[in-house]
């Protein structure tokens, strides 16, 4: 018998940039939205219109853009929520609009202040609404986990008889455990009247670490539709993972009697550009895109692998697009060579991008001997990221020695022209920091700084990311180079430029550039 459908709903966009630290602009949403379409998903959750304009736009972009996958905006049970959507999706190719009120007592008595039988009626009126401004409607009870089983018995008949024909039950606070989340898709399966009618979701957060699991075990009790994140990144403790529940199933289809519709080949490097345009890092550990996925270090583990790689890996990197091709360029590479190796690796871009990147690409040659595949990956994610350049660095100049300060100089440059600073700090990193905070004419609140190598050898490229906060918000900066003073230089100024974008030019009305 052939395996069942399970659909993949993506809110990376719209839950995931709730993470702390991510403000995505609308072209970094754009490349999220196009890489996700290549990945196959079949919902895209683009935002939240009314949350504030930049949503609005950038759901409208989306809709306008993006045809292969549903579109999708949320929107609370308010008659503005929903007409804001309809507006945002109206170019949709296949639009959706996602409704959802709370529905466990304490939201209800602490939030909403609403009684149940309230509840219940918004829930009804909104999705009623809903489905004449949308080509389908989603009806989420917020909190359901921690909610009375009846009650969502009688309000996810009452969304359906509205006319939505996918109801989600989301674990909000990552409450539950996965045989009693199990268990409650049973009892909305067997209880819920015309529940035939439409798709159960579900959407799982992290906060125990069950956000996976209780994801899987939902499938395994009936539910036909996931929502997850790239990365499994959102507020606090983050979403269920979508790479790991595709390849959960990919791998174990035969016990799930599942699959999904996504081309897994398109994950690594969907993960790699959410990684590099939210600027959270991926941990080395991670479950199928960490840099130690299909590390072996142990002698019996690598024999094991050398003689047959299914000894000890359940899938091969080339399934979740981790390509096996090692090192195939260098300086004197052409740009023809260059762009058909970006096509081998899936990025099919516009010439002005691939202009952009052959002259990334002919710079780092000119540095380092042979290039990977992982330092082009790395090129085309610091090339996604667009960001408003009010100050750019023109060059840098360091000095240091043992037992003695260092010597940090920068030039930068501006509207206004440029600016040469020379500053003495603890080290390379700390004495170019405090030039380009002088440069720049305002305090930097630097909250945390990382570097480290993308390949290996004494030529590898290095990585640089940098959190910067300005009135409580945090922005996250990324720079590459050969040269980790640079890198760590252009990761700085990228957070400050991002700082900028988001929150102004500190102390001027005007911007710079």
């Amino acid at each position: 018998m052939e395996n069942r459908i399970v659909k993949i709903f993506d809110t990376t966009m719209r839950d995931g940039e709730q993470t702390p630290g991510i403000a995505l602009g609308i072209p970094e949403k754009l490349e999220i939205a196009n890489a996700l379409a290549r990945l196959k998903v079949d919902v895209i959750e683009a935002g939240f219109p009314v949350s504030s304009n930049g949503d609005f736009e950038a759901v409208k972009s989306i809709a306008e853009n993006i045809k292969e996958s549903v579109v999708c905006g949320l929107a609370r049970a308010e008659e503005t929520d929903i007409e804001l959507c309809r507006e945002a999706l109206r170019a949709a190719e296949n639009s959706r609009i996602h409704v959802f009120i709370a529905a466990s007592d304490i939201h209800l008595e602490y939030k909403l202040k609403m009684t149940r039988a309230e509840v219940l009626e918004a829930a009804e009126k909104s999705v009623a609404l809903a489905r004449r401004c949308a080509g389908e409607v989603e009806f989420s009870a917020e909190d359901a986990t921690r909610s009375d089983w009846d009650f969502l018995r009688q309000i996810y008949q009452k969304a359906i008889k509205a006319g939505a024909t996918i109801v989600n039950v989301p674990d909000t606070v990552g409450y539950t455990t996965p045989g009693e989340y199990a268990g409650l898709i049973r009892y909305l399966r067997e209880n819920v009247e015309d529940i035939d009618k439409a798709v159960i979701s579900v959407h799982c957060h992290d906060d125990l670490g069950l956000s996976v699991a209780n994801s899987l075990a939902a499938i395994e009790a009936g539910a036909r539709q996931v929502e997850c994140t790239i990365n499994g990144i959102g507020e606090r403790a983050g979403n269920a993972a979508m790479e790991e529940i595709v390849m959960a199933l990919a791998t174990r289809g035969n016990y799930y009697k599942a699959a999904t519709n996504i081309d897994t080949q398109q994950i690594y490097r969907t993960s790699r550009l959410v990684s590099s345009l939210t600027g959270v890092n991926i941990h080395p550990i991670k479950a199928i895109v960490g840099e130690n996925a299909f590390a072996h270090e142990a002698g019996i583990h690598q024999h094991g692998v050398l003689s047959n790689p299914l000894t000890y890996e359940i899938m091969t990197p080339e399934t979740v697009g981790i390509s096996s091709n090692a090192i195939i360029l260098g300086k004197h590479s052409g740009r023809h060579a260059f762009v058909a190796r970006l096509k081998e690796m899936g990025y099919d871009f516009e010439q002005k991008k691939n202009n952009q990147l052959f002259v990334r690409f002919k710079e780092l040659a000119d540095r380092k001997k042979n290039i990977s595949d992982r330092d082009i990956e790395a090129l085309v994610s610091e090339k996604a990221a667009y960001r408003p350049e009010w100050f750019r660095l023109v060059s840098h100049q360091e000095h240091s020695s043992s037992g003695g300060r260092a010597i940090g100089s920068v030039v930068l440059e501006s509207s206004t022209g440029r600016t040469e600073e020379v500053c003495f700090g603890d080290g390379p990193v700390d004495a170019a920091y405090k030039a380009v905070e002088k440069a720049v004419g305002f305090d930097i609140d630097l909250k945390d700084f990382q570097l480290k190598a993308v390949t290996g050898g004494v030529d590898a490229l290095g990585e640089s990311t940098v959190l910067v906060e300005r009135d409580g918000k945090k922005f996250y900066g990324r720079g590459l180079s050969t040269n980790i003073i640079e890198a760590s230089i252009r990761a700085y100024i990228n957070a400050i430029n991002s700082m900028i974008a988001a929150c102004g030019f500190p102390g001027n009305d005007e911007d710079v550039l």
